[in-house]
Parts: C-alpha cells; structure tokens; sequence
C-alpha cells in the first residue's frame, strides 16, 4: 500500500519556521516531521510515499534528492570527479514527490497526485505535520475488514490548559492538562479505496469538507479509535513539547 502525503500548505500558525521552509520540514530532534511520519509507516512495513507539494516544494525535494549523501560517509575525488559512498545509512524508502500547486486545497491535492496511485489498492493518507504511536497494521487490516470505502482515525485531542475541580470555591483537585472532553476528532491518519477521489470536484475541494462529509452521509466513513498518544505540530508552542519529548528519549511514536 501506498502512503499520501499533505505537505504543501502555509503552516501560518507556526509562521515563525515556515516562513523559511515548508512546515512538514520543520524539525524536530534535528528531523523533519515529515521524516517521523515516514518512519511510523515504514516501521510496518509501508515504504512507498506519495508526497504532495505546494509552498516551497523545493525544499522537499532538495532533501530527498541528497538524502544519501548526508547520511552516508563519503569520498570525493576532486581530481577524477567522482563520488565514493561508504557506510551508507539510508531508509528502504521510495519517494514520489508531486508538485500539487501552491493554493489548492487538501482534497485538490489528493486528485492530483490520483496517476500515482494503484486503481485497485486502497492506500493511506495523512497530514504532515500529525505523530502518534498509532498501529499502522491494524488500522490497514480494520479498514480492509469493514469493506466501505474510508476509514478514518479517531483520537481524543490532548488538554490545553489544566482544569479545576471546585466545591463551594473551594479548590478539590487541580488536573495538569486533563484530556479533552472525551470527545473524538479527526485524527488524520486515513485509509481509503482509490473511489474516494472521485468526489474531489476540482482543485479547491477541501478534503475534509464534501468528500468526507458525503462519505459520513452514505454510510461509506468507518472509525479506527486510537487511544494511544497523537499530536499535530500547529504552533510553535506544539513543536516545542515534541522537541522536549524528543529529547527526553521517551517519543510515544519513535521507532
């Protein structure tokens, strides 16, 4: 099964990195984001990737193109200008990398890049800015058992702010960032048939807006819950609190 990719929008709430690159390329523990979601898949086995670009798409590519000449040790001979590799360390990856326009919206992207895709094999999708610790091969074998046509993750979001049990003002508890309020959200880790993308109108179609709603509508939207960490990097305040986990040795999703 093939993996697609969202990494072609502003990120304008953490406009304070991606002024400077894309914000799937923003980094945390001196990788892209992008680079942790990739490693969740191909920790299951899904090493095939269809990225969609849009703003500074270049910059993905440039990445990619010299992925293994910075991970690898290397001799350069100047005088015969040839390039000698040693020690290579590089994923069993193979990338597709898609330019999607700079303004089309999430479900316009998935319809451009659809001549990737295999017509008879359902295939992921997710956003690239989203990690958690989130069991790849179930949630493929759940959707390929359900038999509709979508599947979607669903997640409790992480609390905001700590929360305050009173009695006649009188403090009883404090709750350090409690969960949310035990509703569900859209996780963005998906798994749909190659027939969903046929109610992507046209560039400006937002994924999220009439393909999955008529889905919901037609009893074609199935839930895989996922009770485990999850965190989207939409601030810098996010990518911060990944980059403490990192850095602890601790990530839930680090494989």
């Amino acid at each position: 099964m093939k993996t697609v990719i969202l990494a072609g929008g502003l990120g304008t709430r953490i406009s304070e990195e991606s002024h400077l690159r894309p914000k799937p390329m923003i980094e945390v523990g001196g990788r892209p984001i992008l680079w942790h979601i990739m490693k969740l898949y191909s920790h299951y086995g899904f090493n095939d990737f269809v990225v969609c670009l849009g703003y500074r798409g270049y910059v993905i590519k440039e990445y990619f193109a010299n992925y293994v000449l910075h991970n690898a040790d290397l001799t350069v001979d100047l005088a015969k200008g040839s390039i000698e590799y040693h020690a290579t360390h590089h994923e069993p990856w193979r990338v597709t990398l898609v330019e999607t326009g700079a303004d089309t919206m999430t479900g316009g992207r998935l319809k451009r890049v659809a001549s990737y895709l295999d017509p008879d094999e359902p295939f992921f999708f997710t956003y690239g800015d989203g990690v958690a610790d989130l069991d790849i091969g179930k949630l493929a074998a759940f959707h390929r058992a359900h038999g509709k046509d979508a599947t979607l993750t669903a997640v409790t979001p992480p609390g905001r702010y700590g929360a305050l049990e009173i009695e006649d003002t009188r403090v009883q508890r404090f709750i350090e960032k409690p969960p949310g309020d035990n509703g569900l959200i859209n996780g963005g880790f998906f798994v749909l048939n190659p027939s969903v993308i046929d109610r992507i109108a046209e560039d400006a179609t937002s994924w999220e807006r009439e393909p999955l709603e008529g889905l919901a509508a037609d009893g074609q939207l199935m839930s895989f819950r996922h009770d485990g960490f999850w965190a989207a990097m939409d601030t810098l305040r996010d990518k911060n609190q990944l980059e403490a986990l990192w850095a602890s040795g601790e990530a839930p999703w680090r494989r």
